[in-house]
């Protein structure tokens, strides 16, 4: 059996639970993530699914249990510090600065990575590297056309991918992503599952999604969330001849 870094898991889920008052909403949730695995999370509204994407990226505490990134426990740490151990997150609600340039955007992700921290003093415009990276990541987002659009006038496709940008800048090796394609067209979802595929090559990707063309379509592996259980956690294969989760969930889709 192999040992050390390659056999930590990037994310790893040991009995988590919780609870909002007397509601229990995860449900003794074990999961165990590899790094480089492209996993998908799905379930029925109310499954518990952006719950758990909370609780491993810090912004809720964990009732009992235990969650690990790169092997490191998130116990009592801020979304910031969990962000520091390599996760960082998307939302279902686009999270941008609408009142700035899409290539402003791109650079504030990049800040903390190229050791900007809190120098205030310094004149970003002046920085070379800086500026050069963010320029080279708009080019993979194909957003250079729109480098000095504000990035609120942005179409909503246009700006769900400013976003998966921003998720990146940092460098991140773990990547969470909250519907990446929810209210898109059929060819800006297109779009957005080559963005996604090209942008999270040799890191670890988990999403929540309800389209499933885009999970089949992305995942190595699949987990079924109901009612804050896990019931099905298995290769797309799989998945889609699963009984329960047919009954639970994929319906005529998986048919």
């Amino acid at each position: 059996m192999s040992t050390g870094v390659a056999a930590t898991p990037a994310v790893e889920l040991r009995e988590v639970r919780k609870s909002f008052g007397p509601t229990e909403i995860i449900r003794g949730v074990n999961l165990a993530i590899p790094r480089g695995e492209r996993h998908a999370i799905i379930g029925p509204n109310g499954a518990g699914k952006t719950t758990l994407f909370n609780l491993i990226s810090g912004r809720f505490a964990i009732s009992s249990g235990a969650i690990t990134v790169n092997g490191r426990s998130t116990a009592d740490l801020a979304p910031q510090e969990i962000n520091r151990l390599g996760l960082s997150r998307s939302f279902q609600i686009t999270s941008i600065f609408p009142r700035m340039s899409v290539f402003e955007n791109i650079r504030c992700g990049l800040l903390w990575s190229h050791g900007y921290r809190y120098s205030f003093w310094r004149l970003l415009g002046q920085q070379k590297a800086l500026n050069e990276a963010a320029d080279r990541l708009l080019e993979r987002l194909k957003l250079s056309d729109r480098r000095n659009v504000q990035a609120g006038l942005l179409s909503y496709a246009e700006q769900r991918a400013l976003e998966i940008g921003i998720t990146i800048a940092g460098g991140a090796e773990i990547i969470l992503l909250d519907e990446p394609t929810a209210g898109m067209s059929h060819s800006e979802t297109e779009s957005a599952v080559a963005l996604i595929r090209a942008v999270s090559e040799g890191k670890t990707l988990i999403m929540v999604e309800h389209d499933m063309s885009v999970v089949f379509g992305l995942a190595d592996r699949i987990t079924v969330l109901v009612y804050g259980e896990v019931i099905a956690s298995d290769a797309p294969a799989a998945i889609r001849g699963n009984t329960a989760v047919q009954e639970a969930y994929l319906g005529t889709v998986a048919a």
